[in-house]
């Protein structure tokens, strides 16, 4: 299945895992790109050794092209995506931050640059410094997703710039494809899908429980992070729901976290005073939070963690291999295709 996205990066199928934090590590990302998709290193919980080593590790996993994720105002992140340039990554995907500077390196080398947004404007100003594709991030999706759902925001987004679109939020199947190919999407990210795979680093435990349970069955606060951020319904979910962290404990465990990362005190305060309270602030949370993804996606433990999934989980009731599930999808899309042009006639 070819569109301007696969042609434009070289890989086979419109098909991306994205970046998803202690989820998306070189074993999955590399299984990605062998099926034929582009697989991304979720670089948040790594420091510029750790990224280093991934990237080194994917490489010898696979020859094909890959990408990696960072989420540009988290402390450490420039540093991470100094590293990924250093190694001329072939793809590497922003968010949350101005990446020009990512774009001019990138392309320098020959790199591609994806931008992650939820607006419009948004869309046009990663366009207008040159990235070559965009994530566009509906309401469905796990973690941080935007305020308009995938139907409407991958549309609105595909006639409002030139560039390809990756659709993300709600999508696992062949079904879902068509219907981001029919909105103006030139491919799909399945973060949710990817994460119910044999290698896939989610614990047993929690993939058990996604398949458990139903489309309903997420919340989406700030609470949880700091962002607006999508995650299972467990008892301690509703419960942060009711009552938010407060800031002296985000501030202390933030600190711990930052230590873990490598972030000097000193870097640390400075750069989140430099960007604002606000900024701080959720940084601040995130870091707090950053326990509880850990317990529940490396641990299992949901009554202590908290699990980022999309709304997707309701329509996941099995764990294939990535070679499986990328196999299904465009087998799936097929039948869609020939079914509907059935119909049509």
């Amino acid at each position: 299945m070819k569109t301007r996205f696969t042609e434009l990066f070289g890989f086979e199928h419109p098909i991306v895992c994205p970046g998803m934090s202690w989820v998306s590590v070189p074993e999955l990302v590399a299984a990605v790109s062998e099926a034929g998709g582009l697989g991304i290193l979720a670089t948040g919980p790594l420091n510029p050794e750790q990224t280093r080593a991934a990237i080194r590790r994917i490489r010898e996993l696979t020859s094909k092209p890959f990408g990696i994720g960072c989420t540009l105002m988290m402390p450490g992140a420039k540093e991470n995506a100094e590293a990924a340039l250093a190694e001329k990554v072939p793809v590497i995907n922003f968010s949350l931050g101005k990446g020009d500077w990512i774009v001019r390196q990138a392309h320098a080398y020959g790199g591609k640059v994806i931008a992650t947004v939820v607006t419009e404007k948004h869309a046009r100003s990663a366009e207008k410094i040159g990235c070559d594709a965009l994530l566009v991030t509906g309401h469905e999706a796990a973690a941080h997703g935007g305020d308009v759902t995938s139907l409407v925001l991958v549309p609105a987004i595909a006639r409002a710039v030139k560039i390809p679109v990756i659709a993300t939020g709600g999508f696992s199947s062949g079904q879902s494809l068509v219907a981001a190919l029919a909105l103006g999407a030139e491919a799909v990210a399945m973060g949710t899908r990817f994460a119910m795979t044999k290698e896939s680093p989610l614990h047993q435990q929690t993939k058990d429980a996604v398949i458990k349970q139903s489309v309903s069955d997420t919340l989406y606060s700030k609470n949880f992070d700091g962002i607006h951020c999508r995650v299972m319904k467990t008892p301690l979910s509703q419960k942060l729901m009711r009552r938010p962290m407060g800031l002296l404990t985000a501030l202390f465990t933030s600190l711990g976290v930052a230590r873990q990362l490598k972030v000097p005190l000193p870097k640390l305060l400075l750069g989140t005073l430099v960007k604002g309270p606000a900024i701080m602030l959720q940084i601040a949370y995130f870091g707090a939070a950053t326990p509880r993804f850990i317990k529940a996606t490396e641990g299992g433990d949901l009554q202590a963690g908290v699990q980022m999934i999309g709304q997707v989980q309701g329509l996941i009731d099995d764990v294939p291999s990535v070679a499986e599930l990328v196999q299904r999808v465009l087998a799936e899309a097929r039948q869609c295709v020939a079914r509907v042009a059935d119909i049509a006639h």
